[in-house]
Order: C-alpha cells, then structure tokens, then sequence
C-alpha cells in the first residue's frame, strides 16, 4: 500500500496554481482514475472564482466538501434559482464564528454552488465512482454562464448574501 502524503508544501503550490488560473481555481486528484469507486480531489478556490449553480442528477451521488483551508459557503436553490439556505464552513480557525461547520454532505439533485469567502481556501471534495464527465454536472440555466459578462457581478452579489448572514 502506497502513503500519500498532503504537505503544506502541495496546499501552496495548488493555491499558486489557482491564483495563475484563467478561472481562479485549481483542484488536484487524490484519486488515480475516473474509475475509481470514490473519487476524492483538493479544490482551491479563489474569492473571484465563479462556479456556476449546479446540480448532480444524471449522476446522483452525494458529495462531501471539507475544509482544509479558508472559509466558504455552499449556497443552495430552489427550481427557479432563489436561495434556499446558505451553508458557512471552514476550518478550525473560525471556530468562534457563529453558524460555521467544517464542511458539508450535499444530497443529490440540489441546485448550489460553493464560494469561497477568503483567499487560498482550499476544500476536500469527496464523491462516489466512477467519474463521468458527461453527466456529472447539470449547469442551472437560470445563472449566468461562467465566463459570460453578468457572471461576475452575479457572483458579488452571491459573495454579499453570503457575508450578510456570517455572523
């Protein structure tokens, strides 16, 4: 059996990674193939990333996210793409935060994203195999596109919900 092993040195060179991203993100496989019968992946996000609102139902797995560094919040919606919860998660140094989880199991079908909410915050994402890129994600058509022109302006908007309700 092989050990891998996590660094603060592999954290950092991912956030980089991120930072220098078209999209401001950057994840990195702990898996070694898609299809693997769990897949697990670091994601750093950076406070300008846009995920677009999505759902995973033509592949219905649930999907754990912890965090390993930073703050964020899993926001979900309801059909037409109003907020139904906002979900604040980070690591230990927020402990002493009012409403904030470590990390989050989202059950399959919801429509959500995921912000992060400080810069370098890196999460875990968790999921059962095998990976199929063609139905893994069902982008909500009621949220801008990523890339499109609104998408950032959506996302500020997203980002100021989300800090109102951090307490």
């Amino acid at each position: 059996m092989k050990v891998k092993v996590f660094s603060c040195e592999f954290i950092e060179k991912l956030i980089d990674d991120a930072i220098h991203s078209p999209r401001g993100r950057m994840h990195r496989n702990v898996h070694s193939s898609f299809k693997d019968p769990c897949q697990r992946f670091f994601n750093s996000i950076g406070i300008d990333s846009y995920i677009q609102p999505h759902r995973h139902l033509l592949d219905p797995k649930p999907e754990s996210l912890i965090a390993v560094q930073g703050l964020f919040a899993l926001i979900t919606f309801n059909e037409s793409g109003k907020i139904n919860d906002i979900v604040h998660f980070g690591t230990e140094k927020y402990k002493g935060t009012n409403n904030i989880s470590i990390g989050v199991e989202l059950s399959a079908g919801i429509w959500h994203t995921v912000i992060a909410l400080k810069d370098s915050s890196v999460l875990l994402e968790v999921k059962a195999g095998p990976f199929d890129m063609a139905v893994a994600k069902e982008p909500a058509g009621w949220a801008p596109a990523e890339g499109s022109s609104n998408a950032a302006e959506y996302l500020i908007s997203l980002r100021n919900i989300a800090c109102s309700k951090l307490h």
